[in-house]
């Protein structure tokens, strides 16, 4: 739930219109799951790109080498193409109507919150980055962390030599 939207959502709540909340915050996960697939062609670029220099620093680096690299060579692009997509699914799954829905049943205290401020696509695009790479990360530690989830030859040679 945007920040600016939370005294609207526990206003739902204490009222028994968790509902309207919940049908919020779940039209944007699905917005969020249909851009998720681009960001396999935006690390196969960033990858494909990759410096000598750069590879060193991932396999010489911390545990989170590879997804900071990720984040800084390819965080640009994967909001430029995720963004098209957030704003289309935003309006097939019927997020702005359940916002306006959400907002309306707040009532009083619709009043307290700047509308005008939320930019639902921005905001998807950017929890949805904001979630791959949470979950690049976790698979980066895991890597480096557990010799059993080097599932392929070339992690088990990269992490071994």
């Amino acid at each position: 739930m945007p920040k600016h939207l939370s005294m609207v959502e526990k206003g739902l709540r204490a009222i028994g219109q968790e509902a309207k909340a919940d049908q919020f915050v779940e039209g944007m996960n699905r917005a969020a799951e249909r851009a998720v697939p681009e960001a396999a062609a935006v690390f196969g670029d960033a990858i494909s790109k990759m410096s000598i220099e750069d590879a060193k620093g991932l396999l010489n680096g911390g545990d989170q080498a590879a997804t900071e690299y990720l984040k800084r060579s390819s965080g640009d692009s994967l909001k430029t193409r995720m963004r098209p997509i957030v704003d289309s699914a935003i309006g097939e799954v019927g997020v702005t109507k359940k916002y306006q829905a959400m907002v309306d049943k707040a009532g009083f205290a619709s009043k307290f919150v700047d509308t005008e401020k939320l930019d639902l696509g921005n905001y998807v695009t950017d929890k949805t980055m904001d979630g791959v790479f949470l979950m690049v990360g976790a698979q980066e530690r895991l890597i480096r962390e557990n010799p059993a989830a080097r599932t392929t030859e070339l992690l088990k040679k990269v992490f071994t030599e």
